[in-house]
């Protein structure tokens, strides 16, 4: 042993190639119980192959030895060798001490496989060895939350919590309100999140949006105005704050908040719109167009921002505004039915009837069964004197909206006059 602690010393002093040569020349002269722990070693360095031959060597003389089983399977996992893991895991016996623990570490691995089922009845099979086992209770919920299984998880998770509020450094409390929030029981992960003491910002911010989704927008703003506080540069939860103020009814600390998070977040499309809908609500129009045309140049095909850039542009009748900002997003590829339909409009505002009728004819390509669409395309060419057009526009419409009678008999009389021409 002395000269095993002599390269335990040089690895302390930073001379790791002198500690593995020493070793090295010493393996063939250490007896079972040094060899084991050179194993050991060379794991805790991070020599795994050299590791693992070790062991490897060791188990060929001791065939029945577990221990050796489950070190030598947890160096395979690290070398990515998980099929020779799960072989030599396998190989345990029933009566073996080390059973209960071979099977969680195969539920493990097949779990990372992606063999959820075979996982699970492994795991109730330890349950059955160790039924009061809270590990055991642990990897049974921990698995089943992860696959989405949250009110199975909830079952096992409830098991433990008697018996300790932490487990393996994962809080029981957390895991239950989670559990309970994706189960779609807002009041009940609402309870358990009261009773969890952390000041952890990923906490605070599932406790925020379990209290939204329970309607409890105060406990929300509460928790989430803390994990601003603690951490500014937590910035998933500067969008989340901001609207909830605007959902409530106060745009201005909502439009606050939003700036704020641009600050620590100046890539984020939605925060830039949500800040410009709350400037727009501030009557702040400018800033408002500017945060928007920020949430486009994010995104040229933001649809929603788009669209509410379009809409202020025509309450403010900015026709012109209108067209430059369609005529851009198309030569960046944005593309859209709806698009065409507004630039229509626009150039059928600023007097520009052939550009306007090119506009409709593009955007029925994609909206010719939109009867809102199809109304108003068809009265566009009829104005433009295009009857032989308009007349299978306003039939299509008609099909539809069999009972617009008005339409109806603007479409008889249409045809009459087309008939006599």
């Amino acid at each position: 042993m002395d000269t095993i602690m002599k390269a335990v010393k040089l690895v302390e002093s930073n001379q790791t190639e002198k500690a593995i040569e020493l070793l090295e020349d010493y393996l063939p002269k250490a007896d079972e119980e040094e060899k084991f722990t050179i194993a050991e070693l060379y794991n805790q360095w991070g020599f795994l192959e050299e590791a693992s031959q070790i062991l490897s060597d060791l188990l060929q003389q001791y065939p029945e030895e577990s221990e050796l089983k489950v070190m030598l399977a947890d160096i395979y996992v690290e070398l990515d060798n998980d099929e020779a893991a799960i072989n030599l895991l396998n190989e345990v016996s029933e009566d073996d001490e080390a059973y209960v623990q071979t099977l969680i570490q195969l539920a493990d691995l097949y779990q990372a496989q992606g063999l959820f089922e075979v996982a699970e009845q492994k795991l109730l099979t330890a349950k059955q060895f160790e039924p009061n086992e809270p590990v055991v209770d642990l990897a049974l919920a921990e698995l089943l939350f992860s696959i989405g299984e949250y009110r199975k998880a909830i079952t096992y998770y409830e098991k433990i919590l008697p018996k300790a509020k932490e487990l393996a450094n994962i809080s029981i409390n957390d895991r239950l309100a989670e559990a309970h929030a994706a189960s779609g029981d807002y009041e009940e992960a609402l309870q358990f999140y009261q009773d969890i003491e952390s000041e952890h910002p990923d906490t605070l911010f599932k406790y925020g949006f379990t209290a939204k989704q329970a309607g409890r927008s105060d406990i929300a703003i509460k928790a989430w105005e803390h994990v601003v506080k603690i951490d500014p540069y937590y910035h998933v939860v500067y969008y989340q704050l901001a609207k909830v103020y605007e959902e409530d009814g106060m745009p201005r600390e909502g439009y606050d908040t939003a700036k704020k998070g641009l600050e620590v977040d100046e890539f984020n499309k939605e925060l830039f719109y949500l800040a410009g809908v709350l400037a727009h609500q501030l009557e702040k129009e400018e800033e408002s167009e500017s945060l928007i045309r920020e949430a486009i140049a994010l995104d040229p095909d933001y649809k929603e921002a788009i669209l509410f850039l379009i809409k202020m542009f025509k309450t403010s009748n900015e026709s012109a505004k209108i067209i430059d900002l369609i005529t851009q997003l198309k030569e960046t590829g944005a593309d859209d039915s709806l698009y065409d339909w507004e630039l229509a409009r626009a150039y059928n505002e600023e007097e520009l009837y052939e550009d306007a009728l090119n506009a409709y004819n593009t955007a029925y390509n994609g909206l010719k069964e939109d009867s809102d669409f199809l109304k108003e395309y068809g009265y566009f060419l009829t104005e433009e004197g295009r009857m032989d057009a308009a007349i299978p526009v306003f039939e299509a419409y008609l099909l539809d909206q069999p009972s617009d009678t008005d339409i109806e008999e603007f479409l008889n009389r249409l045809k009459m006059e087309n008939d006599g021409l």
